[in-house]
């Protein structure tokens, strides 16, 4: 895959980084240094690699997923300054 000076620019407005006409060469450029780099990653054989939490070997502690403190619906609504049904109620911000 190859980026060119138009996508270069489409990808920085999305990301919000305002980039000079100029510097698009070099930017379209370093993207497709980094495309090269992930495409070579893909050559790496990695048949029968366990995957990895950490470089040095720990498990993960695990816990039983159960619910421990419920059931505070009246506690947690006293806090707010608006509550109807059960709910927060907050401003309608769109119209």
């Amino acid at each position: 895959m190859s980026i060119d000076e138009t996508t270069a620019a489409r990808v920085a407005k999305l990301a919000r980084i305002k980039v000079e006409p100029e510097a698009l060469p070099a930017l379209a450029q370093e993207f497709n240094g980094m495309l090269g780099f992930i495409e070579q990653l893909s050559e790496v054989d990695v048949e029968g690699v366990e995957p990895m939490t950490s470089v040095t070997p720990q498990r993960l502690k695990r816990r039983v997923d159960e619910v421990t403190d419920g059931d505070q619906q009246d506690k947690i609504l006293k806090n707010a300054p608006d509550a109807r049904e059960g709910f927060f109620a907050v401003p309608k911000v769109v119209e």
